[in-house]
């Protein structure tokens, strides 16, 4: 998974920008695909998706219970991928799952309601690293 370090966070990189365009990222594009190398890949359960080609086309990120990460490349999303991943974070994380996504995101919001989700808790964004008003989802299995 090393190898696909570097992809996985260009797969960010460019979700975030089509995703995101008023949230101002705190970390240079080289810094992201750092924090890929040495901290993401190395210690969190990292998976990709890739297409038929073999190129990284999204990338999804555990840690605990927590689905840290979730970023396709904009031209692949509606293709079931995010659905796909979603579906393995919840086999993975049987007792149930919480991300943080920003309130803007509104998309992201329908998505993660679809699946389950449940908005938990909404903050100021004055603890993440964009200052941007963030919003908790949680998802507990059915008993």
């Amino acid at each position: 998974m090393a190898a696909d370090a570097r992809a996985a966070a260009d797969v960010w990189l460019r979700s975030f920008a089509a995703a995101l365009p008023t949230v101002v990222r705190p970390r240079s594009d080289d810094e992201v695909r750092d924090y890929f190398e040495s901290v993401v890949v190395p210690s969190r359960e990292t998976w990709v998706a890739e297409a038929a080609g073999g190129g990284v086309v999204g990338v999804m990120v555990l840690h605990e219970q927590e689905l840290s990460q979730l970023y396709l490349d904009p031209g692949w999303r509606g293709r079931g991928i995010g659905d796909r991943f979603v579906a393995l974070a919840k086999e993975r994380s049987a007792g149930g799952l919480a991300l943080w996504t920003f309130q803007v995101n509104k998309p992201a919001h329908r998505f993660y309601e679809r699946h389950g989700f449940t908005a938990v808790e909404f903050t100021d964004g004055s603890g993440n690293e964009e200052r941007e008003p963030d919003v908790r989802y949680v998802w507990h299995p059915q008993d």
